[in-house]
């Protein structure tokens, strides 16, 4: 039992010793008396450095990129969004315009180009504004609304090499720049940019330029939604000729504030004005917005590039039409 009392006491005596030895080799600064006198190192919150992450394009690859977001301030996230509740947005447009060039396009200025259909385009529109023959027509995977005889899509009036798919950009009603699309003959494709460019370098507001097979093919609902239109093989409306839409060298602007007016429609005595519900558009007399008169800008621009205007037809009258020769 003495032996061992004098081991811990032995034992004791050496820690003390080193303890003092150790204070006056330090100058008697404890790790407490350290911290105190150097707060900012031993009280400070340890960094924690980010790792690299992988660059991408346009964005840096050090971790400075990684410091700078984690140290943003979100304080100002919806909190319906933070609460896990849906926000209410306001309803996107679904349409989304092809507008892609190929190899072959005719690049005008940026954003407005022309080219051949490509074979995405023609599945689009083949049994929609372009015919599609009866026995074709069950192989489609779009249900066919435009199907002629086996015959009649042998001669048909024009050829999917005689089209041009056009890019456009335009001002819509909102003053906010939108991407559309058009298909037209050839042989107006150059007049069509250089028109629609100098109407956007002008901010023209146009509603819609999307194909008329987004509606179908149906002129009328397409009008109806003052979509601007070209191509739509097709007869003219109450008649059996064909329109020249039909061969790509015609072009509706803004038709439902430009309606197509025929007077002593079938000898009636009554006037006939498409589409529906733009009736009070029919009196030029009157001042009212997107209205295509002969002081009008699209008009003049039409009238340069050597298109008539159907405004100036006499037995009817069509505001919202343009149309060429070929060539």
């Amino acid at each position: 039992m003495d032996k061992w009392m004098k081991s811990v006491l032995f034992l004791a005596l050496i820690i003390v010793l080193s303890s003092a030895g150790i204070r006056l080799l330090t100058r008697g600064e404890t790790l407490s008396n350290y911290a105190d006198q150097n707060p900012e190192i031993a009280y400070a919150t340890p960094k924690v450095t980010a790792s690299p992450v992988p660059a991408s394009d346009g964005a840096p690859s050090s971790s400075a990129a990684v410091s700078d977001v984690a140290s943003e301030d979100f304080t100002d996230v919806d909190s319906e969004f933070l609460s896990g509740e849906a926000v209410p947005s306001p309803a996107p447009d679904l349409f989304v315009p092809v507008t892609v060039e190929s190899s072959e396009s005719t690049h005008y200025e940026e954003g407005f180009f022309y080219q051949p259909l490509t074979d995405d385009v023609i599945a689009r529109i083949t049994g929609i504004s372009y015919p599609v023959s009866e026995t074709i027509a069950p192989a489609l995977a779009v249900s066919a609304t435009n199907i002629v005889s086996d015959e009649a899509a042998g001669s048909l009036a024009v050829s999917y090499d005689d089209l041009r798919y056009l890019g456009i950009k335009y001002y819509d009603f909102n003053g906010d720049v939108q991407v559309g699309e058009l298909i037209c003959n050839k042989g107006i494709a150059q007049d069509l940019v250089e028109i629609f460019y100098e109407l956007y370098l002008n901010e023209y507001q146009i509603e819609k330029v999307r194909l008329i097979d987004e509606y179908n093919g149906d002129d009328t609902a397409s009008m109806l939604d003052n979509n601007t239109s070209c191509f739509n093989y097709r007869v003219v409306d109450g008649t059996s000729s064909l329109s020249k839409h039909a061969i790509g060298c015609a072009i509706d602007i803004n038709p439902f504030y430009n309606p197509y007016v025929v007077f002593n429609k079938d000898g009636s005595g009554e006037t006939y004005i498409s589409p529906k519900g733009s009736e009070i558009y029919a009196d030029r007399s009157q001042n009212f917005p997107y209205k295509i008169d002969e002081n009008d800008l699209c008009y003049q621009l039409f009238k340069e590039h050597g298109f008539t205007w159907g405004g100036n037809w006499n037995s009817c009258k069509d505001y919202q039409h343009f149309q060429k020769a070929a060539g």
